[in-house]
């Protein structure tokens, strides 16, 4: 009769192991998610141009980091006010500086806004996120009266707070973006958490001695990764136009040209029928934008379960 119970725990054990192995709702399921996100993905041509222009803004703002690109942003090159012409594509500023060096600097400035900010809000919002759906309790309740409190508060008001506080400049902005962007992904990834905490392959890591960490991490967390990648691509959209509108504001980045320095020192050029660095800046801006909102919403239809198959 023991033999007949230690086979049988065997079995219950092999079982088990298959479950987490195989992981019906996990790793399976999310290597078949991803694959068939790839394929509809380059089924669609509007997101591949704009997965495109992402990369070709993400080039330039390298390039420009490295110095290849608008090096000489701050050099008089030509007459004050130049008019665009085959000698300078988008004309000059009134120090004679060309307004196409301004904007590629610009680009500089926005992806590396997005992309620090990112790496700010991400890993708190995914943290407190994580934790407040899979203890839930009072745990839950500290962090969810948390968030929303903090998005009560009206977003320009505390994002031009925080920038008061850490004073002007770039890494002031990268904070500012950073700590104010966290909330939506928080409550995103708390909700998913809810749903998957109590699913087959996260009760069969339970049953198998599997640590809250371990299951949290290596089980969950994949499971909803979707959802991170989503969020970024928004992410960076929100915080390319923020930026925008805090150098606009003047507490923003001092002392070297983005998109919105330049349009805070095109508008009252327009009086003089000085129209091109607004619309380098505002065109450079529009492309980027409207390529992240076009393909977040293409990875948001593509990732998302539960419109696979529409």
């Amino acid at each position: 009769m023991s033999s007949n119970v230690s086979e049988t725990s065997m079995d219950l054990s092999d079982k088990m192991n298959s479950m987490i192995n195989s992981n019906q709702d996990g790793t399976h399921k999310t290597k078949s998610l991803w694959l068939d996100a790839f394929n509809n993905l380059k089924q669609d041509k509007a997101a591949l141009f704009s997965l495109f222009i992402v990369i070709l803004y993400s080039l330039v703002a390298i390039l420009s980091a490295l110095g290849i690109f608008s090096a000489d942003w701050n050099k008089e090159v030509g007459p004050s006010y130049a008019a665009p012409s085959m000698d300078y594509w988008l004309g000059t500023d009134i120090f004679g500086r060309d307004v196409v060096a301004k904007v590629i600097h610009g680009t500089q400035i926005a992806m590396s806004v997005g992309l620090v900010s990112s790496m700010i809000a991400i890993p708190i919002g995914l943290t407190l996120g994580a934790v407040a759906g899979y203890f839930g309790g009072w745990i839950d309740e500290v962090i969810v009266w948390f968030y929303t409190t903090f998005s009560s508060i009206p977003y320009i008001m505390l994002l031009m707070s925080i920038a008061f506080i850490l004073g002007k400049g770039l890494t002031s902005v990268y904070l500012a973006l950073g700590l104010t962007s966290w909330v939506t992904l928080c409550r995103l990834i708390r909700s998913e958490v809810m749903k998957h905490k109590n699913r087959d392959y996260v009760q069969a890591a339970t049953a198998i001695g599997g640590g809250h960490g371990r299951k949290l991490f290596k089980h969950i967390i994949p499971n909803v990764s979707h959802i991170i990648i989503i969020n970024t691509s928004l992410q960076f959209q929100i915080a390319i136009k923020s930026e925008v509108i805090l150098s606009y504001l003047g507490i923003g980045v001092q002392g070297q040209p983005s998109w919105g320095t330049m349009i805070d020192d095109a508008k009252l050029e327009l009086a003089r029928g000085v129209w091109w660095q607004l619309a380098g800046a505002t065109m450079a801006m529009f492309f980027i934008v409207l390529a992240f909102n076009i393909l977040g919403d293409a990875l948001r239809d593509a990732l998302d379960p539960k419109l696979k198959g529409k």
